[in-house]
C-alpha cells in the first residue's frame, strides 16, 4: 500500500455534505476523514447521505484546528477554487495524485477541504505546500464539497493503479508538527539576531519557500542544527535588513 491520505474538511457546515464525501472517499479506498469544527456532527443526514460509508463516518476524527488534524503529516496540499494574491505553486489533481503515490509509505497526506461558503482561510494556507485548482468551465466552475473530494480521490486511486509511472521517494517528509516546530525556531533565531523584517510579511514569505521545498526528516533536522548552531555563537546582534 503507498502513502496514506488523510481528508481533512474544515468548518464544514452542512452534515450531509460529510456523508457525500464518505461515500466518495470509500468509492476511492480512501478511509481517513479529519473534521475541523464541524457544525453539526455526528448527525441523522450525515449517516442517510454515507449510503454505505458509515465505517467511513464512524471512524471520522473531529478536532478544533488544522494544526492538530495535520501534526503527523509530511505532504499537505490545499483545495481553492479562488484566485489568490499570494506567491503559491499551484496544481492540478492529476499532478498532485502523483506527488501523493511518490512520497515514501511512511508519510501521511493531507487534502484540505475549506468551508461550503468561503473555501480554505488565509492561515489554512500557511501550513500547505501546494494549492489544488480542479480545471472546470470559467463560465461555472461550481463544485460542491463531495464533488471536489470525489474527484482529487479519483485521481489518487488512478495513480495507486499505475504501476512504474511515478519515482518512489525513499525518504520520509518531515511531519507538520515538526515543521512548525522549526518554524518557532527560525523565528526565535531571527528575533536573536535582531533581523529586520522591513516588510512586515518575513516569516509568510519563509514558510512559502519551505513549504515548497518539502523538507524530509534529514533536511529538517540539517536545518534545525544550522539554527543552533547559529544560536551558539557569542555575537549575532548584526542586523540585516529585508530587501
Amino acid at each position: 500500500m503507498t502513502t496514506a491520505v488523510r481528508i481533512v474538511l474544515i468548518d464544514p457546515s452542512h452534515p450531509g455534505n460529510i456523508g457525500s464525501v464518505a461515500r466518495a472517499m470509500k468509492n476511492m479506498a480512501l478511509r481517513e476523514l479529519v473534521l475541523v469544527r464541524p457544525r453539526a456532527f455526528p448527525h441523522a443526514e450525515a449517516d442517510a447521505l454515507a449510503a454505505g460509508a458509515d465505517d467511513v463516518l464512524a471512524a471520522a476524527c473531529v478536532v478544533d484546528s488544522v494544526a492538530e488534524a495535520i501534526a503527523d503529516c509530511g505532504f499537505i496540499a490545499g483545495t481553492t477554487s479562488r484566485p489568490r494574491s499570494y506567491h503559491w505553486e499551484f496544481t492540478t489533481p492529476r499532478d498532485v495524485a502523483a506527488r501523493v503515490v511518490a512520497l515514501a509509505q511512511e508519510n501521511r497526506a493531507a487534502l484540505l477541504f475549506g468551508s461550503e461558503r468561503y473555501g480554505l482561510a488565509n492561515e489554512d494556507l500557511q501550513h500547505c505546500n501546494v494549492l489544488v485548482r480542479i480545471p472546470a468551465n470559467p463560465d461555472y466552475c461550481s463544485l460542491n464539497l463531495a464533488m471536489s473530494v470525489q474527484l482529487l480521490a479519483y485521481e489518487i486511486f488512478v495513480a495507486r493503479e499505475a504501476p512504474g509511472s511515478f519515482t518512489q521517494f525513499d525518504q520520509p517528509l518531515a511531519t507538520s508538527g515538526d515543521i512548525e516546530h522549526f518554524y518557532a525556531h527560525l523565528q526565535k533565531v531571527l528575533d536573536d539576531i535582531n533581523f529586520e523584517d522591513r516588510t512586515g510579511h518575513l516569516m509568510e514569505r519563509l514558510r512559502r519557500l519551505f513549504n515548497r521545498a518539502q523538507l524530509d526528516r534529514n533536511e529538517l533536522n540539517i536545518m534545525r542544527g544550522i539554527l543552533s548552531a547559529v544560536q551558539g555563537r557569542p555575537d549575532q546582534g548584526v542586523r540585516r535588513p529585508l530587501k
